[in-house]
């Protein structure tokens, strides 16, 4: 494990100019919004294959939006945390050098003020049209479920649910960047996560993971921070711009 002081002496010396962040379900822990791993994570009381596939919907598409409701309802009230908002920070130092690969559907890297933003499992608050697969965004809650598009097909999330390929050109896109990257920082993955997780062993200079627990990243990355999002993400920005990188 390193220490974040180290971390921040690394970063000011190599003075990164394209900088990845690789994100997961860590990150939004701290706004209130439950990861789906570990000891309270949402798949504790239920089943993925239960209301995360094409067939639990097929089988029951009511069931499966009440729970989408309620888990959009749940990330609606909160609010984008310290970590999110120093990335949105970074990215309007530098537009064209920072980008956030995501693995959340929670849109809080967008509320932050993220533009570059690749989001490999989607996005909660859009629906995808079950009939010609129209893609429209969905802030609102819904009146009743299942909703409906105005062609009277069945809406679904535009989420990746297991057993579902990502959209096309995302995963190359975001090989792309990260390879090409002066620092890749990983924040908040579980690294069990295929094929994202499998992006962080393209990295060819410095990759910094930050996750208060070890997870199977940890001997991939250059450096290893126990840390928190909210704690270690905004010094290191700090870092990146006050020693010139971008």
């Amino acid at each position: 494990m390193s220490t974040l002081e180290a971390v921040l002496i690394r970063i000011k010396k190599e003075r990164p100019r394209k900088v990845v962040a690789f994100t997961g379900s860590g990150i939004s822990a701290e706004s209130g919004v439950p990861t789906f791993r570990g000891a309270t994570g949402l798949w504790q009381d239920f089943r993925p294959e239960e209301l995360a596939t094409p067939e639990a919907f097929e089988r029951d598409p009511r069931r499966v939006w009440e729970w989408y409701e309620w888990r959009r309802d749940l990330i609606r009230n909160a609010a984008p945390n310290a970590a999110h908002l120093a990335l949105a920070l970074l990215e309007r130092q530098r537009n064209a050098e920072v980008t956030v690969v995501t693995q959340n559907v929670d849109d809080l890297h967008r509320r932050a003020g993220s533009t570059r933003l690749l989001e490999l499992h989607g996005n909660i608050f859009r629906t995808r049209c079950m009939a010609d697969g129209t893609i429209s965004e969905a802030l609102a809650p819904f009146h009743s479920c299942p909703p409906l598009c105005p062609c009277g097909a069945l809406l679904r999330p535009d989420v990746i649910w297991f057993g579902e390929l990502l959209p096309e050109g995302i995963l190359e896109r975001a090989a792309e960047l990260v390879a090409g990257s002066d620092l890749l920082m990983v924040i908040g993955t579980s690294g069990l996560v295929y094929p994202a997780a499998g992006l962080v062993s393209l990295a060819r200079r410095t990759s910094i993971e930050i996750n208060p627990q070890p997870t199977p990243l940890t001997a991939v990355c250059s450096e290893s921070l126990a840390a928190s999002a909210s704690y270690a993400v905004p010094p290191i920005v700090e870092a990146i711009i006050s020693g010139g990188g971008i």
